[in-house]
Parts: structure tokens; C-alpha cells; sequence
């Protein structure tokens, strides 16, 4: 159980894990021309991502309401927040997966298809 305490802790990581996640969304870009080191960061940052719905899933479980059994009154309230996560984490991966698949073949083009603008534009609003 999470003492008062502890909570500081685990919000400085939720903080520290989405100011990274925004850090690589501002700035992959800038590292086009260095394909491995832009496939290093967004790996870490999907594995951010699903480190923070783990802790999110983690403070979840050590509420009251989880441990009384009401699961369906937990799932209810927090129903947007837990679909919000997976799909955040959905379309990073797929964006990333598009882009390092047209970024290996050819490093220094600049290739935009219209499919993968939509699915930058809706990673980045999805936020």
C-alpha cells in the first residue's frame, strides 16, 4: 500500500515520463538524418509510455474501491482515462513504426504521405 508519501514519488514520475514523451515528439524530427538514434528514443518513449499506464494501473489497484471489489464502479470512472492511455500508446507505436520504415530506406528525403500526416496529426492531437 502507498503511504501519503510515496505519492509525491510516483507523481515526479508521471511528470518525469511525460516530459520526455514530450521532449521526443518536439524534437525526433530534428534527428532525421540519424535514424538509429531516432529508433532508440522512440523505443524508449513507447516503453514510457506503457511504464506510465503500469503505474497508472498500479495506483488503481492500491485504491479502496479496488480492494472492496468494485471493479465496475473503478472501470466506470476511470473508463476514458484507461482508453485515452491505450490509444496514446496505439498510435505513437504506429506512427513510429510508419516513420522508421520510410526513414531507413531513404535517411535524407523528405517523404510525407497523406496517410501517415493524418496519423501524425491525430498522435499529436490524441495527446
Amino acid at each position: 500500500m502507498l503511504q501519503p508519501g510515496n505519492y509525491s514519488l510516483v507523481l515526479t514520475l508521471q511528470f518525469l515520463l511525460l516530459i520526455y514523451d514530450l521532449f521526443v515528439n518536439s524534437f525526433s524530427e530534428l534527428l532525421r538524418s540519424a535514424p538509429v538514434i531516432q529508433l532508440v528514443l522512440f523505443i524508449l518513449q513507447d516503453v514510457g509510455i506503457l511504464f506510465a499506464a503500469i503505474v497508472l494501473f498500479l495506483m488503481l489497484f492500491n485504491t479502496f474501491v479496488f480492494q472492496a471489489g468494485l471493479l465496475g464502479l473503478l472501470f466506470q470512472r476511470f473508463q476514458v482515462t484507461v482508453l485515452l492511455c491505450a490509444l496514446h500508446l496505439a498510435l505513437s507505436v504506429s506512427l513510429h513504426v510508419w516513420l522508421m520504415n520510410l526513414r531507413w530506406k531513404s535517411e535524407n528525403t523528405f517523404v510525407w504521405s497523406d496517410g501517415l500526416q493524418a496519423l501524425f496529426v491525430l498522435q499529436r492531437v490524441g495527446k
